[in-house]
């Protein structure tokens, strides 16, 4: 299934949705001139080695305070390792961000985006602390856009590409249909990979895509929590505005 447009309108434009998807872009084309022992070499710098990380945090809790050893645990977010990765990506940023954005504001939903990814990428790294694969994508954090979507509003309607064999169509699902079924396979893959003894876990992140999108889902929980009536996107929150 592919996600192709929502039926909820933003009543601001998604100023730091468009910033990240070009930040994105431009790392992805920078990678695309390093050749490929170049960018062996840089994703070693740049994405996340598990078992790096794991040292440095043992380094700061011994006082050998090392911030930028973390850094990697940002730079990771706006790395890809090829055109389906980040094509995937930025359309669900696209499709998704905005309302995030809108419910959120620009501050808000930038602080979310990059909590949402660190929180994610720091899941895949307490299930495989002695990885030395790197690491690396926006998906954790856009996991974390999906979870808060979905709470937010579960009863969007997702315009959607659907193969069934040879046969495509396109339908209108719910949000809690599409991110649930969405949310339910990575957590399959994820423990079919340790079902059959993955090791050194590589590849697709799949518990970071996991414990973004759980992030996401109590943030969002919070905020419809919290947030006056008053400032609702009443159109948004149909489904809800006559429950809460």
């Amino acid at each position: 299934m592919i996600p192709l447009h929502d039926d909820i309108p933003s009543r601001r434009r998604p100023v730091i949705t468009w910033l990240l998807i070009l930040a994105n872009v431009l790392a992805f084309a920078y990678e695309l001139t390093l050749g490929s022992g170049g960018l062996e070499a840089f994703l070693g710098t740049w994405a996340v080695i598990p078992r790096e990380i794991v040292g440095a945090w043992r380094d700061l809790l011994a006082g050998q305070v090392a911030p930028w050893a973390f850094a990697p645990v940002l730079t990771a977010m706006f790395l890809h390792g090829g055109w389906l990765h980040i094509g995937s990506n930025m359309l669900y940023l696209w499709i998704f961000g905005d309302n995030i954005e809108d419910r959120m504001g620009h501050v808000g939903f930038l602080l979310f985006y990059l909590f949402a990814g660190a929180a994610a990428m720091a899941l895949q790294v307490g299930l495989n602390p002695a990885g030395t694969v790197p690491n690396l994508g926006a998906s954790g954090a856009i996991a974390g856009v999906l979870g808060a979507y979905l709470i937010l509003y579960p009863e969007a309607r997702v315009l959607t590409l659907v193969f069934l064999g040879f046969f495509i169509t396109t339908l209108r699902l719910s949000a809690l249909w599409l991110l649930g079924i969405w949310f339910a396979l990575q957590a399959l893959q994820g423990a079919a990979e340790f079902a059959v003894g993955a090791g050194d876990i590589g590849g697709v992140a799949w518990w970071a895509h996991v414990g973004g999108f759980v992030t996401g889902m109590l943030v969002g929980a919070l905020l419809r929590l919290f947030t006056p009536r008053r400032k609702r996107n009443r159109y948004a929150d149909r489904w809800y505005s006559d429950r809460w």
